[in-house]
């Protein structure tokens, strides 16, 4: 798909300035759009509509596994004079995040791919010393050709490399995509205490402002409210970890679906539901409750075998349902109580 000023970095606008320049991440997105809205153009009868939608993401996807694939990670686009942005070659933003976890949430990529890209996201863009996601890095300064406005940003701040947070939750939300994956195929669901299972919760904290600003070190630094999510945190020297655009609102929205559906797992549509969780080992119980209409539905997930969270949870008269399992919520009535065994 064409790049045009901007497609969801708005500073990149003269990628694609020209016409010519096209967007990687994008490509991934509207394989995403396609996959969701054919077959609701389907049962509308539209189908030469949905099979048009399902042709182009064909092309997509062949273009994604070609010229998209960098070798170890996904480009992020192509400027209009052919050259690639987001390439191991380029000297700055040499990765860009959204490319690699929107991979991941497109399911537009081969699962080793998959991997792969959010292995070289978590070496290249994580860090744990101080809690930060780079959008990309390195940070854009003297690229040539230029990429548009980004680059009148200071080096790590904003779409320039900082942690963006709307681009943060996308990556949080893609390792729990793939830990859920994991755990399905092997049929645990989060069983060992490994750093690849606490992977998403712990990125959570490096968004979360309660969390930040309660941190020894980093609460000084980030300087902003704890109650609300900022756009952005600065990640460069002299001003590491300094909070940018406070009262994020559609970060937040994000960060609350990251919440939610990929750290408690809770896959909720008009008909059914069904949890597949990626809670931290340290956490021997976590609950939900969900109100629909006159239903009130009540979750316990808890660490232990189907008898033990059973018995420990007897007097709530609870039902058990399995990691993964539906659960046809419409037809219920009044007020339920349900335990999972993790």
């Amino acid at each position: 798909p064409l790049m045009g000023t901007g497609d969801w970095n708005d500073g990149m606008n003269r990628v694609g300035h020209e016409g010519r320049g096209e967007s990687v991440w994008l490509a991934f997105f509207l394989c995403k759009l396609a996959a969701d809205f054919a077959p609701l153009a389907q049962a509308r009868g539209q189908s030469e509509r949905a099979q048009r939608w399902l042709d182009a993401a064909s092309g997509w996807r062949a273009a994604l596994q070609g010229p998209g694939w960098d070798g170890e990670w996904y480009r992020r686009a192509y400027f209009d004079d052919g050259s690639p942005l987001g390439a191991s070659a380029n000297p700055e933003a040499r990765i860009d995040l959204i490319a690699q976890a929107w991979a991941v949430l497109s399911n537009a990529a081969p699962r080793e791919r998959q991997v792969a890209a959010m292995a070289s996201a978590q070496t290249r863009l994580v860090d744990d010393s101080t809690g930060l996601i780079h959008l990309l890095d390195p940070p854009l300064q003297h690229a040539t050709p230029s990429a548009g406005y980004i680059q009148a940003y200071p080096p790590g701040v904003r779409e320039n490399g900082g942690q963006y947070s709307h681009g943060g939750v996308w990556a949080l939300m893609a390792q729990a995509q793939l830990l859920q994956a994991e755990n399905a195929r092997s049929g645990e669901v989060a069983a060992l205490a490994t750093e690849a299972a606490d992977r998403p919760y712990r990125m959570f904290t490096y968004l979360s402002p309660a969390h930040r600003a309660a941190h020894p070190v980093w609460g000084p630094a980030y300087g902003l409210e704890p109650y609300v999510l900022a756009g952005d945190v600065y990640t460069q020297p002299p001003f590491t970890g300094r909070g940018g655009w406070s009262w994020y609102t559609g970060a937040a929205a994000w960060m609350h679906r990251a919440a939610v559906e990929s750290i408690f797992g809770l896959q909720l549509t008009a008909h059914d539901l069904r949890f597949v969780p990626s809670l931290p080992a340290a956490w021997p119980r976590a609950e939900i409750t969900l109100r629909r209409d006159a239903r009130v539905m009540r979750f316990i997930l808890q660490r232990g075998s189907e008898a033990e969270v059973l018995a420990a949870n007897r007097a709530l008269k609870p039902h058990l349902l399995k990691a993964g399992e539906s659960l046809a919520w419409t037809g219920l009535v009044g007020e339920h109580c349900y335990v999972i065994a993790l």
